[in-house]
């Protein structure tokens, strides 16, 4: 049993309910118009349930932040999400003013109303306890016209700002489907995994790789962890090659040095269980080429593993019983490059195993490469997800939980 509320435990009939949603889209900086409406999509699903229980539907959402490009109103994304549902959406370019509260009090049961832009709200980011929140504007002009909050954001549950987790403290609170399918299949991971468990951690960005595999393998969690892309770089680094020129400056021009001592540490802590790319793939005139890690160093770039590195990888992948999977093996949109994350994907769509899939790239990867239906669950999430993964506790996700006395 989950130790929050699910829609499940709550008559919706005739109630208005206020929906916290991430409908946090890329945006076109010349057009400002929506490039993807995955969480759009997603959500709507939550919020069409909502409306054919009965619900007076108001949806809380943030897009991009004040002073960004991105940071534009929400009438597109109510205009997107009457497409998604195929039903009207109302918009009010307000988001607790008269206008807004006008609009809330006219809705019928099943109706949906998307209020503007949250962060327009100069306070919505503000970090606080819920008590704290429930004090601000936002939720005392909005709560005295609710019944109910529902929370779907798992993608915004790591910030504790005010439309996250300031209802909770004011009346029921409860988790929609998006935030329950993440919690509960991300639990399924991180607290009873089947074994073995491996971890593939890969992407641009090593920032979170140390504290990841730390967690997981300190836990007990992870059997496993497959390096690849520039966190399979900084790795190498820390079992003590040196990539070459061109590949050791992207390094130290990215801040990715200082994780070497403690990778290095956690190496020795954990012999056996941590991989590092036994050859990669460098740029030649254009074209692939793979070196062999004794080869090193390389005055080309690094774009991907390389032969060896995938048939290792797809052996321990093919023996897994948990997988978890976050980032691509290399520069997978350079069609010379995108083998290993193709293959090391695949291994994984493959296997019989949970699989859990996250990360905006990785997301993006497993769409191109047709293998999103064979994964057992796709996160939408960014930087909850990793915070959730490096064992953090996130406070949209406790809010909730306190909300149900637990």
């Amino acid at each position: 049993m989950p130790d929050f509320l699910t829609i499940d435990d709550f008559n919706f009939k005739d109630k208005t309910t206020l929906i916290r949603v991430d409908f946090n889209s890329p945006i076109d900086p010349e057009t400002n118009r929506i490039l993807d409406d995955t969480r759009i999509r997603v959500h709507g699903e939550t919020i069409r349930e909502l409306a054919e229980k009965g619900a007076k539907v108001v949806i809380l959402a943030h897009q991009g932040r004040p002073g960004e490009p991105d940071f534009i109103p929400l009438k597109q994304h109510a205009e997107l999400l009457g497409r998604v549902l195929s039903k009207p959406v109302k918009y009010v370019n307000d988001i607790f003013g008269e206008t807004a509260q006008r609009a809330i009090k006219k809705l019928e049961s099943g109706e949906i109303l998307v209020l503007d832009n949250v962060r327009g709200f100069v306070n919505e980011r503000k970090k606080g306890t819920p008590q704290e929140h429930s004090k601000q504007d936002l939720v005392q002009k909005l709560a005295p016209l609710a019944d109910v909050f529902v929370n779907d954001a798992f993608a915004a549950a790591h910030r504790a700002h005010v439309s996250v987790i300031g209802f909770t403290a004011v009346f029921p609170s409860i988790a929609g489907r998006v935030m329950e399918r993440e919690l509960k299949a991300l639990t399924k991971v991180l607290e009873m995994p089947e074994k073995p468990c491996v971890f593939i951690l890969g992407g641009a960005k090593a920032d979170d790789s140390l504290d990841i595999s730390r967690y997981v393998l300190m836990n007990n969690i992870a059997d496993h962890v497959l390096t690849g892309g520039v966190i399979g770089h900084v790795f190498l680094v820390a079992r003590g090659f040196s990539l070459g020129k061109p590949n050791m400056e992207y390094l130290e021009k990215k801040g990715q040095m200082g994780l070497v001592p403690g990778i290095e540490e956690l190496m020795k802590r954990y012999p056996g269980e941590i991989e590092v790319p036994a050859d990669v793939a460098v740029e030649i005139d254009g074209r692939r080429k793979e070196v062999a890690a004794g080869e090193f160093p390389t005055e080309h770039p690094i774009y991907d593993i390389g032969t060896e590195t995938i048939k290792k990888y797809a052996e321990i992948i093919g023996q897994a019983k948990s997988i978890v999977l976050s980032g691509p093996m290399g520069v997978f949109e350079k069609g010379e490059f995108v083998k290993g994350t193709k293959e090391v994907f695949n291994a994984a769509a493959a296997s019989k195993a949970f699989s859990l899939v996250g990360g905006g790239h990785t997301v993006a990867a497993v769409e191109e490469l047709g293998v999103a239906k064979a994964i057992s669950y796709v996160s939408t999430a960014g930087g909850a997800l990793i915070e959730f993964l490096m064992g953090k506790q996130l406070p949209g996700v406790i809010a909730l939980k306190k909300a149900a006395g637990v």
